[in-house]
């Protein structure tokens, strides 16, 4: 693959490339090896791109957590905080084109990130409305034991039709 010591000169050809609108209209370089050059370029920097993703966050220590929600008739989400081992790591404000996405099924990507193995411990702190137009503010905590697999959790908010109240879960996904 590259190293980092061929991050510069890599960067400069780029840079060349897309910068040289004269060098495309020179005689001394045909335009058939230009468009060449410039396939080579974006492929080297999609590997780059790739290589980057693998040093940040190699698969031994990865940990990445979403959110889910389901219908929401008794919670209605402003935000979330993340905390892993009582440190904040991740928070997010809630737009209504958000919610809605998240009540029709989707599931956003709230944080990547590496540990180590071992145990440690994923709060997540949910605030909103809640029933009767209340404010509302609940936490769920995950004990995660951590292996060198990577670590998915799903935080889920869900109705709870006989209680008239949101649940609030975090879920460890099993691996791979």
């Amino acid at each position: 693959m590259f190293s980092p010591r061929h991050l510069g000169p890599i960067l400069a050809l780029i840079s060349l490339i897309f910068a040289g609108g004269s060098v495309a209209q020179s005689e001394d370089f045909p335009e058939g090896d230009l468009e060449s050059l410039k396939r080579e370029v974006l492929k080297l920097n999609r590997d780059l791109l790739v290589l980057e993703e693998d040093l940040l966050f190699p698969a031994q220590s990865q940990v990445a957590v979403y959110l889910s929600m389901d219908v929401g008739h008794f919670f209605d989400l402003d935000s979330v905080k993340l905390h892993i081992d009582n440190k904040l790591v991740e928070t997010h404000l809630y737009t209504e084109h958000q919610k809605k996405a998240l009540f029709r099924g989707g599931i956003q990507p709230l944080f990547k990130g590496n540990l180590k193995s071992g145990e440690h411990t994923i709060t997540a702190f949910f605030t909103g409305i809640g029933p009767e137009q209340r404010p509302y503010k609940r936490a769920a905590t995950l004990e995660l034991a951590k292996t060198d697999e990577p670590a998915v959790i799903e935080l889920r908010i869900s109705d709870s039709g006989g209680k008239q109240q949101p649940e609030f879960t975090v879920v460890q996904w099993p691996a791979p």
